[in-house]
């Protein structure tokens, strides 16, 4: 197969001002940079290339085409792009809704779009008539329902909930002295899960409602305990009898007035210290000094 170049083409090449002529009618003001040559695309058509200056475009480049029919002296403009270069700043590659939601995105009132044939899903199955059959298919092969979990999406699940925060390598479980499968609020689940999996029903495990392996485990296992220590023994308290503070009382103006008013009168003036009522008894009359060593 023999690939033909187009030859240069001199009428096209000498259509640059008239390329930048057409662009600025078009493009934003100031947005238009150097001349970056020419590309002949066929015969008698190029492209003529410029910088883009605009700061949210770069990388990009401005292109216009140009034509001219045969044996014709002057080149026509055909169109005007804004084309990414090698080097352009791109947006994401874009993906459809469904591939673009991740785990945890769902909020209140969003709906996923209907996946016909999602790999984790197979269809169920239907009844056949017998009692015993239908009765086993109803709980463990999901009868009555469209769609059913496949091996695929079985296998997913399971290695997502095994390497979890409710799998055997997180740091609770690290941590815990038994595991869930000797726990009394271990709730077995259904189907071929149960084999590996359960429910926790501890309101006071961190795992509370959610699916935890069998060699998972937390503090609030059902029959681990802690160690109680003895309680430190005390005496009994001792209270200081001789030492104790006196402080006086405050007595307020009116305590005071009634205090007074109930006191008994004052002696007579000529009732002195020196001359004792009649009844009352003698002194005692002391001699010599108060120590009955030298007396």
């Amino acid at each position: 197969m023999t690939v033909t170049t187009p030859k240069t083409d001199a009428v096209l090449l000498a259509a640059s001002d008239l390329a930048r002529s057409v662009l600025e009618e078009v493009a934003e003001p100031g947005t238009i940079g150097a001349h970056l040559g020419m590309d002949l695309l066929e015969e008698r058509l190029g492209m003529h290339w410029f910088e883009c200056t605009s700061p949210g475009y770069r990388g990009w480049r401005w292109g216009v085409s140009v034509a001219r029919v045969s044996r014709a002296k002057v080149a026509t403009v055909c169109e005007t792009n804004l084309l990414p270069g090698p080097d352009a700043v791109l947006a994401p590659e874009w993906l459809p809704y469904a591939d673009r939601l991740a785990p945890g995105d769902l909020g209140a009132g969003d709906v996923l779009p209907y996946r016909p044939d999602d790999p984790n899903l197979e269809a169920g199955f239907e009844a056949t008539g017998e009692e015993d059959v239908d009765q086993m298919a109803f709980f463990e092969l999901g009868l009555g329902r469209p769609r059913v979990l496949s091996a695929e999406g079985r296998e997913s699940a399971a290695s997502r909930w095994y390497s979890g925060d409710n799998g055997p390598t997180s740091e609770v479980a690290a941590k815990a002295t038994a595991h869930c499968t000797t726990c009394g609020y271990f709730l077995p689940m259904a189907g071929a899960l149960r084999v590996t999996f359960g429910v926790c029903a501890n309101e006071w495990s961190p795992s509370d409602g959610r699916v935890v392996t069998l060699d998972h485990g937390c503090g609030a296992h059902s029959e681990t305990d802690m160690d109680h220590p003895e309680p430190p023994a005390v005496g009994e308290p001792i209270v200081d009898e001789f030492a104790f503070d006196l402080e006086p009382a405050e007595r307020s103006t009116a305590a005071e007035a009634e205090a007074e008013a109930e006191a008994p009168a004052e002696a007579p003036a000529e009732q002195t210290a020196d001359a004792p009522d009649e009844g009352a008894a003698p002194a005692e009359e002391h001699h010599g000094s108060d120590d009955p060593v030298t007396d």
